[in-house]
Parts: C-alpha cells; structure tokens; sequence
C-alpha cells in the first residue's frame, strides 16, 4: 500500500573540504542542505528525501519522486549556459551540482512531476527554459532594492506583486506577498516561462510553466515561512505531488 506522504526529492548544497585557511563541516567534501527545507515539506505533508549529485543517476531517482525541490546557495548558473560570453568577477559556479540538477530537472519535466525552483534553483529553471539571467543586479540595476537584504534572512525583506491569473496567484490567494531576498542575480528573459511576480523596481520574483501540473520557481526562499502565502506554495506543491501516488 503507497504512503499518503508524497515522496518529495530535495536537491543539495556541495561544500569543498575544511582546510586550515577554509572553515567547514569536514575535511572531506560535503553536502549541506538547512534544516527548513526539510522541515517545511514535512510540515506540508511530504516525506523530504534528500539527493545527491551523481548526473547518471537523476533519472532512477525522479522515477521514484512524486516531486522536486530545486534549492539555492551561494553559487551561480555558469554564464555559457546562456549563451553569455562573458563571466562577471563576483559570479562564482558548481559545475558539478548544476549538471546534476539540469538532469535531475529533466527527468522531473519528462514525467509530469510537480517541480519547484527556490532562488537559485529558479534562475537554473529559467535558463532551461530558455532565457538568461542579470549576473550582478547592481550593476546592472543600480538604483535595484537591496535583493542581497541586510537584515536576518528569517524577516521580509521587500515586497512582491503577484500576476492576476496565473498559477502563483491561485495558490497563494494574494496580489502581494512579503518575502526575504538573497541574490545578486536576477532573471532577465524567462524563455518560455511566465513570470508571475515582480518586485517594486521591476525585478523578476518568480517564474511558472503553462501546460505543466507544477513548475514554478520563485527568488525569495519560501521555507523560511516569511508570510501565509509561503507555505501555502509549499502546501500546493504537495498537494499537486499527491495526485502523482494516486
């Protein structure tokens, strides 16, 4: 008999090993994931199942998965992925998880499962997608709000104005949602993908994929719980992964 808990695959952050210079869990290569992520999809109703970066097996583990969580970190998309000749001094790559994650969404988009892009995890979906990404907002944008927030990543940082009729606006029930903000990049052309918020100065907050059952990805980091409409994202994302184990 299959679990109600849908099976919800989370992807992970990849640290090089501590050195007497360089701070870290181990001296050995590590994965790391924060606890939120985790705890949020299990609040939801998910079984959260963390996943590795072996690009050869992205699709034996999606054929288990009811869905998937692309997540951030501190690293960027590599520019040439979008066709960028050039790469900006504060842009900083991990090859080897952003191979495994384009696998990984790949075999997701293949099977219909429900996929959410948080941050980072977006951006990599835009790019998918077709589109390409802003490498450094303030250059770029210098009058931008501060999207790299001073304050604990745990408070709103800005505001975001959701799009009338779109998928995100039906989960969340709102026109404007509070969040945090932790990125220096930005989406700049979403290819085939809707956007479906904006901040204030026009950056773009999320992004969503018409026709699929699930895609969206978001800038902001939804596991933090900022405001109602954050987990009600996350509440959508299991409750569309349900509909797979049925």
């Amino acid at each position: 008999m299959k679990s109600h808990f849908p099976l919800i695959g989370v992807t992970l952050d990849s640290e090089l090993p501590a050195t007497e210079d360089r701070a870290g869990y181990s001296r050995f290569p590590w994965y790391a994931i924060r606890q939120n992520y985790m705890d949020m999809i299990a609040a939801c109703g998910g079984l959260p199942v963390a996943l590795g970066h072996d690009a050869s097996q992205a699709a034996a583990m999606v054929a288990r998965l009811d869905g998937l969580v692309v997540t951030g970190g501190a690293f960027d998309v590599p520019p040439d992925l979008y066709g960028a000749s050039d790469q900006h001094a504060s842009v900083q790559t991990k090859p080897r998880r952003t191979v495994a994650e384009t696998d990984l969404i790949h075999a997701a988009m293949a099977r219909g499962i429900p996929i959410l892009g948080i941050c980072g995890g977006m951006q990599l979906l835009a790019v998918m997608m077709g589109g390409w990404l802003v490498q450094h907002i303030p250059d770029t944008y210098p009058a931008a709000l501060a999207h790299e927030q001073p304050n604990p990543r745990d408070e709103a940082g800005h505001a975001v104005n959701v799009v009338a009729g779109t998928h995100l606006a039906r989960l969340v029930g709102q026109d404007r949602l509070a969040v945090n903000s932790s990125h220096h990049q930005a989406v700049g052309d979403a290819g085939r993908a809707v956007i479906c918020a904006t901040a204030p100065d026009g950056i773009v907050e999320a992004i969503e994929l018409p026709g699929h059952p699930f895609c969206i990805g978001v800038q902001w980091h939804p596991e933090f719980g900022i405001s109602a409409g954050d987990r009600l994202l996350f509440e959508g994302l299991i409750d569309a992964a349900r509909q797979i184990r049925t």
